[in-house]
């Protein structure tokens, strides 16, 4: 019925079918649903898959805790070995994407993979709405990118909130 009512070229399909016409696919889903979406996407290989996903929960404190001991961006990589994982807006909140102004500055997202070209094209997404992106390196650092997020909601959840900016320094001798 919606796609009745759009115009353009709408339409609608499978998550599968919609995969696999795109260069880029984004994992905008709950840590929870991941697994199970990603294994019923098919065939990614070469394809750019970006992570933003955050495997945590709550603990009785109300504060967040990782609920995985590697990260949902090895774990992805794993069940999609041919595809170029990005590891990527997980630190960001809806509100600041939507209007990057309201974080008062810069807003930089970390992007951690082991493909460079397809970490140079999510840099270009990120930059196309007006944040900044860092390249941490590979996916095995996903880890920490992760805890990042924890950090950022926990501050959030204590009243305390901020917005990371990764300012770029002049390397050290």
């Amino acid at each position: 019925e919606l796609v009745a009512r759009t115009t353009g070229k709408a339409a609608a399909t499978t998550q599968a079918a919609a995969a696999s016409l795109a260069d880029i696919v984004l994992l905008a889903i709950p840590w929870t649903a991941t697994e199970t979406v990603v294994k019923e996407l098919g065939d990614l290989t070469g394809k750019i898959v970006i992570d933003p996903t955050n495997p945590y929960q709550r603990t009785a404190a109300g504060l967040a805790e990782h609920t995985v001991t590697t990260s949902a961006g090895e774990m992805i990589q794993g069940w999609l070995p041919q595809a170029r994982v990005v590891k990527a807006f997980n630190t960001l909140s809806s509100l600041t994407m939507a209007d990057p102004a309201s974080a008062g500055g810069p807003v930089t997202i970390p992007l951690v993979g082991n493909d460079a070209e397809a970490k140079a094209v999510v840099a270009k997404l990120v930059e196309s709405i007006g944040l900044e992106a860092i390249d941490l390196g590979p996916i095995q650092y996903a880890h920490e990118v992760e805890g990042m997020l924890i950090v950022w909601a926990n501050a959030r959840l204590s009243a305390k909130p901020f917005d990371y900016y990764l300012r770029r320094t002049t390397p050290a001798n």
